[in-house]
């Protein structure tokens, strides 16, 4: 089967984009509902699979986060993205496959300025070198300055850039090594997007030497 993308309509390109460009890791992004001075602490949380590293010098990552697409705010800019325009900051987390289902739920829509955090009655801990905590129960947790946000396509999608500031990695997951930082890819058990209703994990490990 080939399948002409000028043929289809976007909902049908996405639909092809997310069956086909598998695994993805999903970015499960913190940042604060909080106005600027607001003492009372809000965090919003949510997936994003349209995410990767890409750079080194500066350590950057990305994720892409589109409009809403239901609910009383449908066509305004995600929370995510419009905390992390006010705010400068998020802490993006790498989900192990026990946390699917809190994943999963938080990708609900809802209004601007409540926590899913709250709602899904997830623990946070203090985040060394962020201003923002970390969910407790993830062994990976990423703290993030925005670098720059740009906007692409049509809708148009916010292409967000961050700036890794604080890498927060479970003793429990990493291998001994001299040399650099290893990380037990078992031990991690993250959490890899599907198409449509479904979710991956890593399997068995497969091994090939770097030819030189």
């Amino acid at each position: 089967m080939y399948i002409n993308f000028d043929a289809l309509t976007p909902s049908q390109r996405y639909f092809a984009m997310v069956q086909s460009i598998v695994p993805r890791p999903i970015a499960w992004v913190l940042t604060s509902n909080a106005p600027n001075g607001e003492a009372q602490p809000s965090y919003n949380l949510a997936p994003f699979s349209f995410f990767t590293a890409v750079c080194s010098d500066p350590p950057l990552l990305m994720f892409s986060a589109g409009k809403k697409a239901t609910g009383d705010e449908a066509g305004q800019v995600k929370d995510t993205c419009r905390n992390i325009q006010e705010h400068k900051q998020f802490v993006l987390h790498i989900a192990s496959t026990d946390m699917l289902d809190a994943v999963n739920d938080s990708a609900a829509t809802l209004n601007h300025g409540i926590s899913e955090v709250e709602a899904l009655g997830l623990k946070t801990v203090a985040f060394e070198g962020s201003e923002l905590p970390r969910l407790a129960n993830c062994a990976i947790a990423i703290a993030c300055s925005l670098y720059r946000i740009d906007e692409i396509g049509n809708t148009p999608q916010a292409v967000i850039y961050g700036q890794i500031n604080t890498l927060y990695v479970d003793d429990a997951i990493i291998t001994p090594s001299e040399q650099r930082l290893i990380i037990d890819g078992k031990k991690l058990d993250p959490l890899a997007r599907l198409g449509g209703n479904y979710y991956g994990n890593v399997g068995d490990l497969l091994i090939a030497d770097r030819p030189k």
